[in-house]
């Protein structure tokens, strides 16, 4: 049997120890494969987040309506003005506001102040800058619920799809706060939201669809609705109206 001196065993093992330690700490701590995870979706979730909002574009953040042209591609009226980072039409007579680009699937977001009494529309799939925007166009009432007379049909109440869809939440607050809308039209799918809830959805061309429209003012208006594409306009009905933050993107 081989000796050996013991305090060289205890040098060599001592030294092997310190050598194991050195190495080991050289090498990365190990990863818990939970927490790659976590890191690696919220990457994911801030790439996806940044790219979303890369998307979207301002027909008017408080500055400029060169998004804008007057019904008829007519320079919009004086009535229309940059008052406080919204865009207000003062008094009647400014004419309807179309968008110059033309969108099929979207999401459109703004927010909106009706006066005491005010009447107006938010209109998307219109047919184009010429002719009445609501003879192609859908409308998204905009009105003081509380207000404004004669109007005691839902059909006819803010967030409406004027004269065929009723809003199924009443989300409306009084004349002259700032309400914010969102509409969101994925083909045939449409959603009208209000003040961060969902108010109304329906289907384009179902038979439900059908039946209100021929039952409502369009019945007889050919180009009604009719146009994948279409512009966004705003009315022009007679009342004031204030619109600020209104920024769209494709889907």
């Amino acid at each position: 049997m081989n000796r050996v001196n013991s305090g060289t065993f205890f040098r060599t093992a001592a030294l092997s120890l310190l050598l194991s330690a050195a190495v080991t700490g050289c090498k990365p701590a190990a990863t818990n494969s939970e927490d790659a995870a976590k890191v690696a979706a919220a990457a994911a979730t801030t790439a996806e987040t940044s790219a979303a909002a890369d998307d979207w574009q301002w027909l008017f953040n408080g500055e400029s309506m060169a998004a804008w042209t007057g019904n008829g591609g007519k320079t919009p009226g004086e009535q229309w003005q940059i008052i406080d980072n919204a865009l207000v039409l003062t008094a009647g007579g400014g004419g309807d506001i179309v968008s110059k680009q033309s969108f099929s699937d979207f999401e459109l977001e703004l927010e909106w102040q009706i006066a005491a009494s005010g009447n107006s529309g938010i209109f998307y799939k219109v047919a184009g800058a010429d002719g009445a925007v609501w003879s192609s166009g859908l409308e998204y009432q905009l009105l003081d619920d509380d207000n404004y007379p004669g109007h005691d049909n839902p059909i006819h109440f803010s967030a409406s799809l004027f004269d065929i869809y009723a809003p199924q939440v009443d989300a409306h607050l009084p004349a002259g706060s700032w309400n914010t809308t969102r509409i969101v039209v994925r083909h045939p799918q449409v959603e009208h939201w209000l003040n961060g809830k969902l108010v109304l959805q329906f289907e384009l061309g179902s038979a439900d669809w059908q039946q209100r429209t021929a039952n409502s003012k369009f019945a007889k208006m050919d180009a009604f609705a009719k146009t994948e594409r279409g512009h966004i306009a705003l009315q022009d009905h007679g009342d004031k109206v204030a619109f600020r933050q209104i920024r769209i993107r494709a889907l």
